[in-house]
């Protein structure tokens, strides 16, 4: 269409436009604050006059840069995204038999939770555990426990995700070597492990020691994994954390990817090739109810992601340009009122992901605000994911709601904010200065003091909490899962044994050698696998750790 021709057409619209305003401004409006979730305001109709779009600058093809609409060209009609469901409670031995539970009702993928001491990096029988083993996530004090872990499921043939971050790469150390037991070669393992320090420090608060020897750690687990485990992506760069503590989308955008970059920088200022280990990057948004403005967050997410590391970091091989994300249902949108309410919740979320073109996507269990997740309940979220797949026919087609122009507009929008907040960062000296200062913290808090103010002025709308209330004396009448304390004591009973039959004198060398290798910067990970191998505890090596390297302390944030 020739320039005289479409500014004719703009024309037209603009004039509709017009007498479409003036009978809006003349109709009734509820009584209703009309925003996104987090608080961006919304017009009442969205147009061509509301974006200024370049298909092949701005949209391109899936598989195509600029990648907003999906990293893979074919999309979900060559392979659907991995079902992955979080699992973990208990024992090793209980959550084995909930991934089996799993792998024979269709997931295709497995997603371990941890409980409070692995995640702090504490062995089961630390004094600091008692009261919290297993009870939120599986403890894991060593190869033994990742062994019964493990048992019977092939691990050359299923992706493992693994959710933890400050002693993440003693973690995979285990995995490692419970590969190598089970005379898998470690090229053959597929998955992931969060590995996400920064937006700990920002929002989950579970490390080990400071930012520079954290940052430290990862580089060396980007380092060895490129060259002996290959198919591992060594960094989940978490969003959803992120958004779980109170963030707005824009925010949870803009954080997640500065901190994506920041390990670029630290991976590149090791020595590495951009292009050796940027492709096994992945990453991990939250999904929440905001339906539109999620979509919108996603195809920012590939859009912002493609350019800055083709412009900025100069990674010319196009792997290095493709975000690939892993999806979480928002748990923070669950209500312990009315908990069957979140089983639509979280199909909204899920199709938002779906739509959005996420690569794997877990969905919340109606009673997690509750408990962990009963087998009835998990069914029943990964049966959601399995309806959107097989029933709706959304999977279809890639990326659907290109061209839309709220979403288009609401895309660009959070592009902007994204850059913005990059702006922001950089003049404050980069993402570990920010943090050292409070300042990304700041705005997170700041986020969520909002929207809980909204939430509690009735502003915004939860069914079942402050709108379609229920008698207070109303009780859920669902199954609870409660872990049993007994698993707590043959957890410590277990460590026990391991430390008494191991060869105390080997386990002694390789923690050494772990010492050794903090202070002469040799590769951690290496020493960490060897040490998994001698049967040292998570305890045990953290505490090397903390004790080279200092434990961190956060800055008071008001």
């Amino acid at each position: 269409m020739s320039d005289i021709k479409l500014a004719a057409e703009r024309g037209k619209v603009s004039d509709a436009r017009k007498v479409w305003e003036e009978a809006f401004q003349k109709a009734r409006l509820r009584d209703a604050e009309f925003t996104t979730i987090s608080g961006a305001s919304l017009k009442p109709v969205y147009g061509p006059d509301d974006v200024d779009l370049d298909h092949d600058r701005d949209l391109g093809y899936p598989g195509t840069f600029p990648f907003t609409r999906g990293p893979h060209p074919t999309m979900y009609r060559g392979r659907l995204w991995t079902m992955r469901q979080f699992a973990g409670f208990g024992s090793a031995q209980q959550t084995n038999e909930r991934f089996k539970f799993l792998l024979d009702h269709g997931q295709t993928g497995l997603s371990v939770a941890f409980d409070f001491p692995t995640l702090m990096g504490y062995d089961s029988d630390d004094e600091v555990s008692l009261g919290e083993v297993g009870q939120v996530g599986v403890a894991i004090s060593s190869l033994a426990d990742m062994e019964t872990l493990m048992s019977g499921i092939p691990m050359d043939r299923v992706s493992t995700s693994m959710t933890i971050n400050g002693p993440a790469p003693i973690l995979l150390a285990f995995y490692i070597a419970c590969g190598e037991k089970q005379g898998v070669d470690p090229a053959k393992l597929r998955g992931t492990v969060q590995n996400d320090i920064l937006k700990e420090y920002q929002a989950q608060h579970a490390w080990l020691v400071g930012a520079e020897p954290a940052l430290r750690m990862i580089t060396d687990v980007m380092e060895y994994c490129s060259e002996h485990v290959p198919l591992w992506n060594t960094i989940s760069i978490s969003g959803y954390h992120i958004r779980e503590a109170g963030s707005t989308a824009a925010q949870e955008l803009a954080f997640t990817l500065a901190n994506g970059m920041e390990y670029v920088r630290r991976g590149v200022a090791a020595g590495m090739d951009v292009d050796a280990f940027a492709p096994r990057l992945s990453f991990f948004f939250d999904a929440h109810l905001d339906f539109f403005e999620e979509i919108a967050k996603f195809r920012a997410a590939r859009r912002i992601w493609a350019r800055k590391l083709r412009d900025e970091f100069g990674a010319k091989d196009p792997r290095s340009w493709m975000i690939r994300f892993h999806t979480q249902t928002a748990g923070v949108s669950l209500t312990a009122q009315q908990p069957e309410n979140n089983i639509v919740r979280t199909a909204l979320e899920a199709l938002s992901a779906v739509l959005g073109g996420t690569q794997s996507l877990h969905t919340n269990s109606m009673d997690e605000t509750l408990a962990l997740p009963t087998e009835k309940a998990v069914k029943i979220a990964l049966r959601t994911q399995q309806v959107i797949a097989e029933e709706t026919e959304v999977a279809h087609v890639a990326d659907p709601l290109a061209g839309s122009y709220f979403v288009e507009a609401q895309t660009k929008r959070l592009e902007d904010e994204a850059e913005a907040y990059f702006r922001e960062i950089e003049k404050r000296g980069g993402v570990v200065p920010a943090i050292e200062a409070g300042y990304i913290q700041r705005e997170i808090h700041h986020s969520a003091l909002a929207y809980q103010l909204a939430v509690e002025k009735g502003t915004k709308k939860v069914v079942g909490v402050n709108t379609y209330v229920e008698a207070l004396d109303a009780k859920p009448e669902i199954d609870i899962l409660r872990i049993d304390p007994a698993v707590e004591e043959a957890q410590r009973a277990g460590l026990v044994a391991l430390r008494g039959k191991r060869d105390a004198l080997g386990a002694r060398r390789e923690l050494d050698a772990i010492r050794e290798a903090c202070r002469s910067g040799d590769n951690l990970l290496e020493r960490f696998i060897a040490a998994a191998h001698a049967y040292c505890t998570l305890g045990e090596i953290a505490n090397v750790l903390r004790a080279e390297f200092g434990e961190y302390k956060e800055p008071m944030i008001l």
